[in-house]
C-alpha cells in the first residue's frame, strides 16, 4: 500500500529531497537515456507542491503540482514518476488520480496541462486529457501537450 504526502519545498526533508531527485533522475535520465537539465526554479516556486508515494518508508512515486502560469497557462502535473519495482502494478494510475485530485482541491474548478510523452497517450486519455498540440521532440522524446477542462 502506498502512503501519500504533499510538500511545498520548504517543507521536504534533506532526505526527502534526495529521494525525490534521485527517483527523477533514474527514471528520466538513467532509465531513458536521457541527460536533461532536472533541477530548475519550477521545484522551489511557492506555488509547487511534490506529491510523494511512499512503500514502507521508501519512495516509490512523484508528481510535480504547479499552479497556473509556471510551466503551462493552466494549472499542471509534471514530473511524474513511478520506481520500476512498482511498475504494471497499478501504482502509476493511482499517482495520477492522486495529483489530479489534490491540484482540483489546490485550485478548484481550473483545468490541468501536462507534456506527456506520446506513447503514454491513451494512459493520460483514460483520465480525461486531450491532446492539445502535435508532437514535438522534448529532449529529443516525442512528446504531446495534453488538457484536462
Amino acid at each position: 500500500m502506498i502512503t501519500w504526502k504533499l510538500c511545498s519545498f520548504n517543507e521536504l526533508t534533506t532526505n526527502q529531497l534526495f529521494d525525490l531527485l534521485k527517483l527523477r533522475v533514474d527514471v528520466f535520465v538513467v532509465e531513458q537515456t536521457c541527460p536533461y537539465p532536472e533541477l530548475d526554479e519550477k521545484d522551489r516556486h511557492p506555488d509547487t507542491r511534490h506529491l510523494m508515494g511512499f512503500v514502507d518508508g521508501v519512495l516509490v512515486a512523484c508528481a510535480r503540482l504547479l499552479s497556473k502560469g509556471v510551466s503551462f497557462p493552466s494549472v499542471s502535473i509534471g514530473r511524474i514518476a513511478t520506481h520500476k519495482d512498482v511498475r504494471g502494478k497499478g501504482a502509476g494510475k493511482t499517482l495520477v488520480s492522486k495529483a489530479i485530485a489534490e491540484c482540483e482541491m489546490l485550485w478548484p474548478n481550473e483545468a490541468i496541462e501536462i507534456g506527456a510523452q506520446e506513447y503514454l497517450l491513451s494512459f493520460y486519455e483514460s483520465f480525461g486529457f486531450v491532446s492539445s498540440s502535435p508532437m514535438y521532440l522534448e529532449d529529443d522524446i516525442p512528446h504531446v501537450d495534453m488538457k484536462k477542462a
